[in-house]
Formats: structure tokens, sequence, C-alpha cells
């Protein structure tokens, strides 16, 4: 027995970025995914999001067989969720997915760095404080992530999530409360996006559609809606 969430529009899956979770995990992250060839996860400590190949009981028996008893995992696609009947949900709602549809304007870089592995730390810290989406230990290695400093302290972030040929993902854009004001945000996604532009890919985010101001940023630098987004978030109890 399954339960069917119908968040957004049904819609049959056509785009490479309909079940992007599942695109992502079987092509740039497979060296960080676990699973089968029906299933899979990210490892534990890189992210929480999970997706099954498609719709079918067997596939749906993967996912299911993935999360351990008190875990929570994230699925996320624009088709209705098929959740099996031995997990529960925690918390479903609707996301939007944006695509870009132009280069953003240049921004200055001077005070911009590269974040590493020895930022991981700060990443962290910063993520659970505005909590900008799934960021655990090690999801910095999802893709490259820049920074703003000032007064020694990590400002602001973004990085990259998502990725398959082609496409990558605009994500973990956050500042710091006591930074707020100065579009750090605004600048720091713009050289991202740019970047991911400027080695022949097309960006895209999502973003929680209750989220005005952040999708009212993101429109400003040139991202157009493409679809809505089912967002289950999943335990086994």
């Amino acid at each position: 027995m399954f339960v069917q969430i119908a968040c957004a529009q049904v819609r049959s899956p056509v785009h490479v970025l309909d079940r992007i979770v599942w695109e992502s995990l079987t092509t740039y992250h497979a060296p960080l995914a676990e699973g089968t060839a029906l299933a899979r996860r990210f490892q534990r400590d890189v992210n929480l999001f999970a997706s099954a190949r498609d719709d079918s009981k067997a596939a749906l028996a993967e996912l299911s067989a993935l999360v351990r008893p008190g875990e929570q995992v994230f699925v996320a696609q624009v088709p209705d969720i098929m959740i099996p009947s031995d997990l529960t949900e925690v918390k479903t709602a609707l996301g939007v997915q944006m695509l870009a549809t132009r280069v953003p304007d240049a921004v200055p870089r001077t005070d911009i760095t590269t974040l590493t592995d020895a930022d991981a730390p700060e990443m962290l810290a910063l993520a659970k404080l505005t909590e900008p989406g799934p960021f655990l230990e090690r999801t910095h290695r999802m893709g490259r992530f820049i920074g703003i400093r000032s007064d020694g302290r990590l400002a602001a972030m973004a990085g990259e999530r998502m990725r398959i040929p082609g496409y990558t993902e605009l994500s973990g854009v956050c500042t710091h409360p006591d930074f707020r004001g100065r579009g750090f945000a605004r600048r720091l996604s713009a050289a991202v996006v740019s970047d991911i532009f400027a080695r022949g890919d097309r960006a895209f985010l999502h973003a929680w559609k209750s989220n005005h101001t952040a999708i009212a940023l993101y429109e400003k630098l040139g991202f157009q809606l493409r679809a809505a987004v089912n967002i289950a978030v999943l335990t086994k109890l």
C-alpha cells in the first residue's frame, strides 16, 4: 500500500529537472550516494535528500529500505510523491523550481572568497542559524561554495547543490542576522550563477513557495518559475 501526496499540479515527468534528486544521485553526485539502481540517498553526513527512480512498487520499497528507524529524509520532485506505507510524513510543503534565463550583471568580488574544508564548521553553524535548507557536515562537498567575511566572521555564503550534465543548482544562500541588509546574498548568488554559466551549465534553484522575499530576489537575478515542486519530509517509526 502506498500513500500519494499531491501538492503541485499533476504532470508526467518530462524534463530532466522533474526528478532532480534522482538525476543528481545517479550522475554528478554518484560518489556521494548510497543505494541501488531503484532508489538512492545521499550519504548521511552529506545531505538528507533521497529519491526513488520511479513510482514502481519495487522502487518505493527500495526507498523505504534506505531509511533507518528514527531517521528523516527529504523527497523533492515535480511529480506527485508516492509514499510507502511504512514511512510517515513529518512535513509536506510546496516549493518552486526556478531556472536562470540570463547571466546576472557583474558584481564586485574583491571581498568574496572560495570556502574550503577548513571553513566547514563555520558554514555548518551559519546554516543551522539561518536554515537555508538541509545542510550537514559534508554538504559543502556537493559543489563550490563562496562566502564573504566581515571582522573575521563568515557573514554570508552561497554555493552549489544538485548537479547534472548541463544544470547546476544555486543553494545554501544565507546571511548571518548581524550582516543583513548589505546585499551580500544578492552578490554571492550573482557570482555563483555567473560561474555556473561560465562553465557551460544553466543555473536553477528551489525555494519555498511561501518565501516571497527570496523569490523576488531571484527574479531580479534573472530566474523564472519553471515548475511547482512537491516536498515531503519522511521518517520511519
